[in-house]
């Protein structure tokens, strides 16, 4: 363990401790030597070796990466997870059917055996440990090497690094570049692919406002699911079993009860997914101007059409749930990014740090390396553009269709499955028709139909400024951009259009059949075409990708950045800051304005709403201030609440921890004030917003009476 904590590159050791403590997302392995004497200051009462160790149990052990792109914890010794509503959205839509809706209505299991195992790939990660390997990486790569033979060399040291480390395959080893490549360090972590269903709130709860809502303070939410994790009898992972018992985890977090109040210590573990605070300003102007605002009209194009089939029946709800919600979730964040790095000029402040940087970038001592580094720079975002305009429009196409991105899903499948032997086909041929039948849930091709012909419709129109792909172009032109009577009889005539012609293919495959078929065609043309590029543009991205990295380097070294902090890259982080109140606002009825009730949830209330509606008991449990041990000492029930922590997508889950390392909430979201914080970090703006712990059990507890759960729980009053 010393020697992890004291082997810190020269540039780390150097990060000033003047800076804010709720700005940033630290590396664990680093806290004691960067952050932990501010964090003792601020309240924290546990040492660094209590946070990570990989000789004893830690709060990190308790910590998981759920389903790639979320964050949960490990809350009872019988491995009992809690996450986001969202983030187990998925799981649970696929759980439900018309008849069982338990999306719509809630579920908690009343014992082990009722809990439910979804069909599809469900998993948990659990950070073991990690370690810098820059010196060894970098001493493979030289200056002279495009970034093609830069790359091949170091993904081939990547692969040597992580089979040395993956101990036979016990671990999965993952080697992930920082400081845009100038630095890189690996991860080892155990996956737990036997996952259940514990408990979800009804819908109503758990998406309390809906889109309306989404990004925006103040919230009422329930955002929360909970599963558990199973492992064979010597707790190893497992495949999914009846025999797997209940994980007895390393660690599980204790839940304290005693609420919050401003300016309480709080910090978070988690996988925050992506942050550019290191991007220039050419980028931030293109996703400004030209990628963000197409993405948002797709997105919203999708939406509609989605929403329009939704609306007929639970049934076709529950096909397009899960969809609906990730492309309405982004729609309303860029949309936000818009405003606010519109707002704050965040191109213009990065324009003025570039131009500093570029005046030292020319001195004598500097200029053979860094002074070509701006102007390769904006000569990249110039002549991408229209493009990045064009790849948004056609990226909506493929996020809210079936059938756009099929030549690289079932398609290539078919494809491999066609130009097998007989004796392959009939190996693979199983797993085939199962692929198929988990696709074809989510299908209903009324609904494709007019998701497709929306979509190559707004991507033929408004992609003006780049080329757009031959066929739809040729067809645009015909048919003055309507593409119903295409899409219309080119599904008709696709394999692809049902199950049953997929698996009659299966049955009697025919490589011209699949060679000609209308939508194997079309997305086939659709991916190639996103991924091609001009000679002009391949040499300006070469150019660009080394000029990025020299860029972070040059302000690193100049100390002319203030950024001194990687950017997130789904690694396990821990950020620190306060329980923080926003301005006084009349939409809240709680006294300090960093926290909300259930009196404001109701007083919110629409009946029949789709986002606004709520359970007669909830209203009734109000009414009658039925809040039972989970009550605030000023006598309401707390919902959510707001800190300073600094976190992005991918911290969905995530605990919200005091200094003695309990459980006092849940991170769900932020807020759309500070919606630049991908790029920039408002320190008198951005907020994270978490649930209550004491709120989720409530829910679980008093509302849903399934105080079976609450009580393998430790809790701390």
């Amino acid at each position: 363990m010393k020697k992890i904590i004291l082997f810190v590159t020269t540039a780390i050791l150097l990060m000033p401790m003047s800076m804010r403590a709720d700005e940033g997302m630290w590396f664990l392995m680093f806290i004691e030597r960067l952050n932990h004497r501010d964090m003792q200051k601020m309240g924290l009462q546990l040492t660094a070796e209590e946070i990570y160790s990989i000789n004893h149990h830690s709060l990190k052990d308790a910590i998981v990466q759920f389903n790639g792109g979320c964050t949960a914890e490990i809350i009872s010794k019988d491995g009992l997870v809690l996450t986001n509503h969202h983030c187990g959205y998925d799981a649970v839509a696929e759980l439900s059917t018309a008849d069982n809706n338990i999306l719509k209505n809630g579920y908690w299991a009343d014992s082990r055996k009722s809990e439910k195992h979804p069909e599809s790939s469900l998993y948990v990660r659990f950070f073991v440990r990690m370690d810098d390997c820059s010196k060894r990486i970098l001493a493979k790569v030289n200056a002279s090497m495009s970034e093609a033979d830069r790359e091949k060399a170091i993904n081939a040291e990547i692969a040597q690094i992580e089979k040395e480390n993956n101990e036979g395959g016990k671990y999965t080893v993952s080697v992930r570049s920082f400081f845009q490549g100038n630095e890189f360090y690996y991860f080892v972590y155990q996956d737990y692919k036997d996952v259940r269903l514990v408990g979800v709130p009804p819908e109503s709860l758990g998406k309390f406002g809906g889109d309306t809502d989404n990004w925006e303070w103040p919230r009422h939410t329930a955002d929360f699911s909970m599963f558990r994790v199973y492992a064979d009898k010597d707790g190893n992972p497992a495949d999914y079993s009846e025999t797997n018992v209940p994980l007895q985890p390393k660690h599980y977090l204790p839940v304290n009860l005693g609420g919050v109040k401003e300016g309480d210590f709080a910090m978070i573990l988690g996988y925050p997914g992506r942050t550019n605070r290191w991007m220039p300003a050419g980028g931030i102007e293109q996703n400004v101007k030209f990628a963000y605002p197409a993405w948002v009209e797709g997105a919203k194009t999708g939406m509609d059409n989605m929403k329009k089939y939704m609306d007929q029946s639970d049934a076709l709800r529950l096909v397009y749930a899960s969809k609906y919600a990730s492309t309405a979730n982004y729609w309303k964040n860029r949309q936000g990014m818009i405003d606010a790095l519109s707002k704050f000029q965040t191109a213009k402040s990065k324009a003025v740090q570039e131009a500093k940087f570029d005046k030292w970038a020319n001195k004598p001592a500097n200029k053979a390396k860094y002074g070509a580094v701006i102007t390769n720079i904006n000569k990249y975002y110039a002549l991408t553009n229209e493009k990045a305009r064009h790849d948004n429009y056609l990226q909506q196409l493929f996020r809210t269709t079936a059938f756009g991105t099929i030549g690289r899903t079932l398609g290539k499948q078919l494809d491999a499955y066609v130009k097998a032997d007989a004796a392959k086909r009939a190996q693979v041929a199983p797993a085939l028709a199962e692929m198929a039948t988990e696709m074809y849930k989510d299908i209903y091709i009324p609904a494709e139909k007019d998701l497709l012909a929306a979509q190559l419709k707004l991507y033929a129109t408004k992609s003006t400024g780049y080329k757009i792909a031959p066929s739809v172009d040729k067809i645009g032109a015909i048919t003055n951009y309507d593409y119903t009577k295409f899409v219309n009889a080119a599904i008709e005539l696709s394999i692809f259009s049902s199950l049953d012609k997929v698996k009659a293919f299966l049955e009697v495959p025919s490589q011209g059949m699949l060679d000609n078929d209308p939508i194997y065609v079309l997305s086939n043309e659709l991916l190639s075409h996103i991924n091609s590029k001009s000679d002009e543009i391949t040499k300006a991205q070469n150019d660009y990708s080394a000029s990025f990295r020299l860029l972070v380097e040059g302000l690193r070294e100049s100390k002319i950045g203030t950024i001194k902090y990687p950017d997130a890259n789904s690694t396990l982080r821990l950020t620190y800051g306060k329980v923080r109140s926003l301005p006084a606002d009349k939409r809240n009825d709680a006294k300090i304005n960093n926290y909300t009730t259930l009196e404001g949830q109701v007083k919110k209330y629409k009946k029949g709403d789709e986002e606004f509606d709520l359970p007669a008991r909830v209203l009734e449990m109000q009414k009658n201030k039925d809040y039972g041990r989970f009550a605030d000492k000023d006598g309401s029930l707390h919902v959510n609440f707001l800190t300073d922590n600094d976190i992005t997508g991918g911290n969905s889950g995530s605990p919200v921890l005091n200094g003695k390392g309990e459980l006092i909430g849940l991170a769900f979201d932020g807020n759309i004030e500070a919606m630049a914080g991908d790029v920039i970090f408002d320190n008198k703006l951005q907020r994270t917003i978490n649930v209550d712990i004491r709120y989720v059990l409530w829910v679980i507890e008093n509302y849903s009476g399934a105080k079976n759960i609450v009580d393998e729980m430790t809790i701390v009053k």
